[in-house]
């Protein structure tokens, strides 16, 4: 597809007024603005939501029913929602208004990815926001960014819609993965991080404002992953860090160069995020392979830019799939195959607890002291208290209604997403939202 097409009319310089104004005033309220959050940890910063839910869960806020195919998840600010969804035949990046439930904007992203697990996009959006959570001054507002099942990323205009540039990843020597381009893209600086994988270089930057490429790593040529890259601050140099398909690796994120690697015996599937705390860097994933943490050391900065890598464990406690790992209070909480729900101290390894029976595989996210862990089978969603002490329950409920368009070997894998006081799931063209703020004492 050569180029995108805003279904809807744009509105506007006055409607970009209206929105900044809308982001500004809740600039001091807690912001999603891409995948796994701010930091892309999985932590949501937000106090002041419940602790229990009544029975049969939190209120139901919402429920916009055209979202279209696909796994992709929710990137929040202020009072709009960007999630993408395949709609007759093609793949589009939507704006959905938090407080209506209601269709802003919808723009293409390209075709369809076709695929026996599901149909349509994966990637969640990314929005512009630096570390504090604020957008670049443009005076058009922010731009945000999203990677289609096929391999396509565009950088649109979050007010309207309208597409600033596309850039595919066949374009970078990359080819379209078994299941499909599920990458988040990453923005650092005046760069958008992305992954096409192949001969041309595996990991590639581009300038944000044009699409042209910046540096692209040509020492590994592996193809991509189902992993979106993470930044970290080390001895002061900020690099990028990535699980491919047979290694996990820290690039300098200026220049590209390889910092460290580490092989990395993937099968089959290699998807969740990796995790960095204070110069160690953990990494997960199904089919039996486990879990290994990594100890960086600085070699010498000024005269080669290497970092030593030491292994502290590999083990097979923690064989995350696709449901994804948090690491808080330094303890690391998750699903892994066979096992069941797992709290893993996070420098040991070692099993601190394990629940089988209360919830199938599933996804997870955090906010506020809990856990939200949502069934990927049933639909079930518990509220458990984050604590080394076991499985704490404050209670759950059923999406309901859910999709008849999923296909038979796809489940409900989108990751909840909690923001401003609102929890999001989503299943297929089904978009949920519900109100999970504690209600002010009179």
């Amino acid at each position: 597809m050569n180029q995108c097409l805003v279904r809807f009319p744009t509105l506007g310089m006055a409607f970009v007024g209206i929105w900044l104004g809308a982001v500004s005033s809740l600039a001091s309220e807690p912001i999603w603005p891409q995948w796994r959050g701010l930091h892309r940890d999985g932590l949501s910063q937000e106090t002041g939501l419940l602790s229990t839910w009544p029975e049969g869960g939190p209120a139901r806020v919402w429920l916009f029913e055209n979202c279209g195919l696909g796994y992709s998840g929710p990137a929040v600010v202020g009072n709009r929602l960007y999630i993408m969804g395949a709609r007759d035949g093609v793949e589009q990046l939507l704006s959905i208004d938090t407080v209506t439930g209601k269709e802003i904007w919808a723009t293409d992203v390209g075709e369809i990815l076709k695929n026996a697990w599901g149909d349509g996009p994966r990637g969640t959006p990314t929005v512009d926001v630096n570390a504090s959570g604020k957008a670049p001054g443009r005076a058009d507002g922010p731009w945000l960014y999203a990677l289609g099942g096929q391999g396509n990323l565009v950088c649109v205009r979050a007010s309207d819609g309208k597409l600033i540039w596309q850039r595919a990843m066949a374009d970078l020597g990359g080819k379209i993965p078994n299941w499909g381009y599920t990458e988040s893209p990453l923005i650092y600086h005046d760069w958008v991080l992305c992954t096409p994988g192949g001969e041309q270089g595996a990991i590639a930057a581009l300038d944000k404002h044009s699409g042209e490429l910046i540096w692209q790593c040509k020492e590994f040529t592996e193809t991509a992953g189902y992993a979106s890259m993470i930044l970290a601050e080390q001895h002061g140099n900020m690099q990028c860090i990535q699980l491919l398909p047979t290694h996990v690796t820290g690039l300098d994120v200026e220049s590209g160069q390889v910092r460290w690697q580490a092989e990395w015996p993937g099968r089959t599937a290699v998807i969740p995020t990796p995790i960095y705390h204070q110069n160690h860097v953990y990494v997960t994933s199904g089919y039996g392979v486990g879990d290994m943490l990594l100890r960086l050391g600085e070699k010498d900065a000024e005269a080669a830019p290497e970092t030593t890598v030491e292994t502290v464990y590999r083990n097979k406690v923690m064989k995350n799939h696709h449901g994804g790992v948090i690491l808080f209070d330094g303890h690391l909480y998750g699903h892994s195959d066979k096992a069941g729900w797992i709290c893993q101290d996070f420098l040991s390894g070692k099993v601190v607890w394990r629940e089988r029976k209360a919830l199938g595989k599933g996804a997870i996210a955090f906010a506020d002291g809990h856990f939200y862990c949502l069934g990927e089978q049933d639909g079930d969603v518990a509220l458990i208290e984050a604590s080394t002490e076991g499985w704490k329950e404050h209670g759950r409920f059923t999406l309901d209604p859910q999709s008849t368009q999923r296909s038979d070997r796809g489940k409900i894998w989108t990751h909840p997403v909690i923001c401003n006081g609102k929890l999001y799931l989503r299943d297929q063209e089904l978009l949920f939202c519900f109100d999970v703020k504690k209600q002010e004492e009179e």
